[in-house]
């Protein structure tokens, strides 16, 4: 009989070699790791990684779980958990560019304690949303540009707010000017809006099983918590609220809680 660890590691070079055109070099720090876990015969198995439930869907013949790899993943194997049974995934190494912005704004650099306060209020709020995980069937992937525009490739710069460090940049910013229409790139629900200190107007959409999407900065917000949305509905529009230096959609996805390259997943 074949062990479970021999068939995660065949099941994922497959997997790989399948999903090459849509995840190439994503086996690294902010990428995604697919992995075939079995037979759709059989019933979905709970897949894991540190402890966090996967999104686990069925592609073809196969039950598939996806795993978000953290930016600050050191480069090595990883292991996920099958039904209580441990699997390797082997993950490279990636160098993310520095980024550093001046903000002439010295409250979003430096912050008072009434803003610390609300900033960790705030954090809360959408911690909450991102590794939250809703137990409905997800049945791809895959996510339409959620405004038209120049997409940068900024995902996991370390930032440098005047000379200062900050985390890694999280998400893609598309350039597109202020109202411009933001649609849902895939049907969802809403799980959060709000107006937040360095997000500014925010709306979070559950996709399902951990599968998150953000949308930052904008000028307004045209829905509303537990709002259900199809591909197409308008989600609100672009603008340049919370730290910003002009308009753009500060675009995020998110699974098992990890933040991952918003370009893996675009069409």
């Amino acid at each position: 009989m074949i062990n479970r660890l021999t068939l995660v590691s065949i099941f994922l070079c497959l997997a790989a070699t399948a999903m090459a055109s849509a995840t190439e070099q994503s086996l690294r720090p902010g990428g995604i790791a697919i992995v075939e876990v079995g037979s759709v015969n059989n019933a979905a198995p709970e897949v894991t990684l540190n402890d966090k439930p996967l999104l686990v869907m069925q592609r073809d013949d196969q039950w598939v779980a996806v795993a978000g790899i953290a930016l600050d993943t050191e480069p090595g194997v990883i292991q996920i958990s099958v039904n209580g049974e441990p699997a390797s995934v082997d993950i490279s190494g990636h160098d993310y560019r520095e980024q550093r912005i001046t903000v002439e704004n010295k409250s979003f650099v430096e912050q008072n304690q009434e803003e610390l306060d609300r900033i960790w209020g705030e954090r809360k709020i959408i911690d909450a949303v991102l590794t939250s995980f809703t137990k409905k069937p997800v049945d791809g992937l895959s996510l339409a540009a959620p405004v038209p525009g120049a997409q940068s490739d900024s995902f996991g710069y370390r930032r440098f707010f005047n000379d200062q460090p900050r985390s890694p940049h999280k998400g893609m910013d598309i350039s597109a000017g202020s109202g411009a229409p933001i649609v849902a790139p895939r049907a969802g629900t809403i799980a959060a809006t709000g107006d937040y200190f360095f997000n500014g107007n925010t709306v979070l959409v559950d996709h399902g099983q951990g599968f998150i999407t953000m949308y930052c900065h904008m000028s307004e917000i045209a829905v509303a918590e537990g709002q259900q949305v199809a591909t197409g509905d308008i989600l609100g529009a672009v603008g340049a609220t919370g730290r910003v230096t002009g308009p753009h959609l500060h675009f995020g996805t998110y699974l098992n809680g990890t933040a991952v390259d918003p370009a893996i997943f675009l069409d």
